[in-house]
């Protein structure tokens, strides 16, 4: 499969890039997605949650009352969880969420999540560009001259360009990464991914150890 390269005007260059069968055309795993989706939002997890138990709660530990002749039940701690004010039984204790993930399931969910976007045709190939100076009209024009102003998109560059990441920052519905930086959830929750020229070279490296 080949993608015209296009230019920041929205313009054919002329120019084809390849994709690897390998990684924009594999047989989908979806538990791979599923796995690799869950591990990152479960990273993403303070897991900072605390209830007071008994233990936390101020209060007198002395016996409220004796313990039979009352008529009522027992009780050893106004701290108690039965009585107001008192600690809360079985909260939740701070801890987190992550779990492991083998490398290789997280490249194979990586594969298949481009080898999906590349079958939707969400994939655009654009010719590497830069910045002269930090603007945000600048990426507006290039979405609009990609046609996909109104869409979510992620923008794949080969390395870190402050120029391009400044002036994105304060659009909602755009990121920029590098190819290195790649990750399952990433590319599902953009619509469309717009990728330069020499980042597909850094993504068959990424992907080739």
């Amino acid at each position: 499969m080949e993608l015209k390269v296009l230019n920041t005007s929205g313009t054919e260059t002329g120019k084809k890039v390849k994709l690897n069968k390998e990684i924009f055309a594999i047989e989908p795993s979806d538990h791979a997605i599923y796995l690799d989706v869950k591990q990152y939002m479960a990273n993403g997890r303070q897991g900072t949650h605390k209830a007071k138990e008994r233990s936390d709660v101020s209060g007198s530990t002395r016996k409220i009352k004796r313990q039979k002749g009352t008529g009522t039940a027992r009780a050893g701690s106004i701290k108690s969880p039965l009585f107001r004010g008192g600690g809360r039984a079985f909260g939740p204790r701070p801890h987190g969420y992550g779990f492991k993930l083998n490398k290789k399931v997280k490249q194979l969910a990586r594969k298949s999540a481009l080898t999906y976007k590349a079958k939707d045709g969400a994939i655009i190939a654009l010719e590497d560009f830069t910045f002269e100076e930090i603007k945000t009209k600048n990426v507006v024009a290039l979405l609009n001259n990609l046609k996909i102003a109104d869409k979510k998109s992620l923008l794949i560059l080969s390395e870190q360009n402050k120029n391009i990441y400044l002036s994105s920052r304060n659009l909602q519905g755009v990121e920029v990464i590098t190819a290195s930086e790649l990750t399952t959830y990433k590319v599902l929750r953009a619509t469309n991914i717009v990728m330069v020229e020499s980042s597909f070279e850094v993504l068959d490296k990424v992907f080739s150890n």
